[in-house]
């Protein structure tokens, strides 16, 4: 079966689908992911067939405008209107890239962020809405992830939701202007396509009042054919487990020397700790005279988190899942906020026990990291409960699941 997995975002939009589509080629499916040129080289480290567009929402971010956005959610309306005009004619290009690749496919994974629904009522019987954020599903049981951290109360959970929806609305112009430059009716209505979200519901249960044809089928874990590098492995060989610190893909602003803070715990809780670089942590040579911090590029995290002692990450739906599957306790540090999912991750997780309460880059001091890295070394309630959790994530195979969905119904199934 030809397969055309569509998504855009940074690279926790575009690592799940890599993975899924991967497995989904082992089974002898042809697989094409199609998403921003920039991820040329990671698609292909999976051997997947790779067709490119220009929407570069890593280059985005960093915009001015972006910018804008993220620090002053309240000046949303005006700095999203600036960046729709930087966007518009890239969301363009890549709806034509994503309709003619989707014609030629017999099943479409899509991101929400394709904005693919909106040519799916020509073929709904093959497109799948897949993600890892359940951002766009209503539903009355938890706030719409990306704006969870306004921690509004329950009753308007639901209400969350029309959020993203007015979001999307201001892209009516552009979809119409693309359904019509490729010969389709410049109206339509969405169909109702089946969902599935690369989440295990021992984290977050699937809502009662989601669809009959949505399904949260497990976390897509990767397990890399890479291995740690040897100075690694013999840095994390030479002394107790270290504190694993990541802040993730994007760029953010912080209020702190973040490298300082790194210096500061290692030498008063007298810790050794390995840093992940990243786009916001990418200045690190001050950290290069502590013997004790081991800074590297990437790693796989398959093989590298289960030697660590815990982890602080920017609270990423991949980096968490890894963590849990790993048993390892964590903080999440949210380089997005209020805006984005990474606060609600934190959270849930800071509810069952198996992290800190979420502590955002932007609300960073001192005192307050000193303090949860202490909290997150010496609570020995979250290294219990963070083992037994893994242990029942690891009899779970989200991947299997989510094969098993993209090829129900089909006569040709193995």
């Amino acid at each position: 079966m030809k397969i055309a997995i569509l998504t855009l975002g940074t690279r926790g939009d575009v690592q799940p689908y890599a993975v899924l589509g991967k497995a989904l080629k082992d089974r002898g499916h042809e697989v094409v992911l199609s998403t921003a040129k920039n991820f040329e080289s990671l698609v292909a480290s999976y051997g997947l067939d790779f067709v490119p567009v220009e929407l570069d929402f890593q280059e985005l971010v960093k915009s001015k405008e972006a910018g804008k956005l993220m620090k002053s959610p309240l000046n949303a309306l005006r700095s999203a209107k600036n960046l729709k005009k930087l966007m518009t004619p890239l969301v363009l290009d890549a709806l034509k890239i994503f309709y003619d690749l989707s014609k030629r496919s017999d099943k479409v994974l899509f991101h929400i962020k394709t904005m693919a629904d909106n040519f799916a009522d020509q073929f709904p019987e093959k497109m799948i809405k897949t993600d890892v954020v359940p951002a766009s599903q209503p539903t009355a049981a938890f706030p719409n992830p990306v704006f969870s951290a306004f921690c509004l109360p329950p009753f308007l959970n639901r209400f969350t939701f029309k959020l993203t929806e007015l979001g999307l609305k201001m892209w009516t112009k552009p979809i119409q202007q693309f359904r019509q430059s490729v010969g389709l009716p410049i109206n339509s209505s969405k169909p109702d396509l089946m969902s599935i979200y690369g989440v295990s519901e021992l984290l977050l249960k699937k809502p009662d009042d989601f669809p009959n044809n949505s399904f949260f089928t497990g976390f897509w874990f990767d397990h890399s054919s890479a291995e740690l590098s040897q100075d690694l492995v013999d840095f994390i060989a030479g002394g107790e487990p270290p504190l694993l610190v990541t802040f993730g893909s994007m760029p953010f602003d912080k209020n702190l020397d973040i490298p300082e803070l790194i210096n500061m715990l290692s030498k008063q809780l007298n810790i050794r700790i390995i840093v992940v670089k990243g786009w916001g942590l990418s200045d690190t040579e001050a950290l290069s005279q502590n013997p004790d911090v081991k800074v590297i590029d990437a790693a796989p995290y398959d093989k590298l988190f289960p030697l660590v002692k815990a982890v602080v990450h920017h609270g990423g739906i991949g980096t968490t899942a890894s963590c849990l599957k790993a048993g390892k306790p964590f903080l999440t540090c949210p380089v997005l906020h209020p805006l984005g999912d990474q606060f609600f991750w934190g959270k849930i997780a800071f509810e069952k026990g198996l992290a800190l309460y979420p502590l955002p880059v932007k609300k960073l001091t001192k005192e307050k990291f000193m303090a949860a890295i202490k909290a997150l070394l010496g609570n020995e309630s979250l290294y219990m409960k963070a083992r037994e959790f893994s242990k029942q994530l690891n009899q779970e195979d989200g991947i299997k699941n989510a094969i098993a969905y993209i090829e129900k119904d089909q006569s040709w199934v193995k």
